[in-house]
């Protein structure tokens, strides 16, 4: 079939394909190259990435310097064992969140599970929240191999919320249900977030909310900018 430039134009987003009608209108001669399409991969492989992406460190700090009303905090994620693991395709997470001038004092802790949920098509990031903290504390600074880094089913606590991520490029972007999730944390009884994920950065829209829909802690107007060290 013969390429056609007005209808290669005229399928795309309104604000790319005016960009591209008025460098032809400049250039005639220009060549316009066909839009790269990624090749989906399985929601298991996808699962797998979503996992790697997550695990490591990643802080604010840039952020805290260009905006010192930004917090300064450090994410710490890693991989774990679970014994009698139920979902053999799910991949299991510890993830704390701290201060960085107080790494030692975590002031949120998850298990997570990452899962390929066909339902959906898409990733799903299941939250769990400890039932003993303190247990768990730096447990990402433990040796991998080490028999600490095994829990048990019970370990893992309460469900707190789920975050469905779908590809997109070289990263994933996702979101809590419509109506976020219920919560009782810090005068919040409800909670969204949406989720950036990328190869070497992780945008956190994470909020809360009281009873009356009005926020009361989390991002306002801009994300958290978690960048990886």
């Amino acid at each position: 079939m013969a390429f056609s430039l007005q209808n290669f134009i005229s399928k795309l987003p309104t604000t790319v394909s005016g960009t591209i009608a008025i460098a032809y209108l400049l250039h005639p001669t220009i060549a316009i190259a066909e839009p790269i399409i990624k090749t989906s991969s399985t929601l298991e492989q996808q699962a797998e990435e979503v996992a790697a992406l997550l695990v490591g460190k990643m802080d604010t700090s840039a952020q805290a310097i260009a905006n010192p009303k930004a917090p300064n905090v450090q994410m710490t994620t890693c991989r774990i064992g679970l014994v009698a693991q139920a979902e053999p395709q799910s991949i299991f997470l510890y993830q704390e969140q701290a201060m960085s001038t107080s790494l030692d004092k975590p002031y949120r802790q998850r298990f997570l599970e990452i899962s390929p949920s066909s339902l959906s098509q898409s990733v799903r990031s299941r939250s769990f929240k400890p039932t003993d903290p303190t247990r768990w504390a730096g447990l990402c600074d433990r040796t991998s191999d080490s028999i600490e880094r095994t829990v048990n089913l019970s370990d893992l606590g309460t469900p707190v919320c789920n975050v469905f991520l779908k590809q997109v490029g070289t990263g994933y972007m996702g979101n809590t249900p419509v109506d976020g999730c219920p919560a009782k944390v810090r005068g919040a009884v409800r909670i969204t977030n949406h989720i950036e994920l990328a190869p070497a950065s992780m945008n956190t829209w994470d909020r809360g909310f009281d009873a009356q829909g009005k926020q009361v802690w989390g991002a306002k107007t801009e994300a958290y900018h978690f960048r990886r060290q």
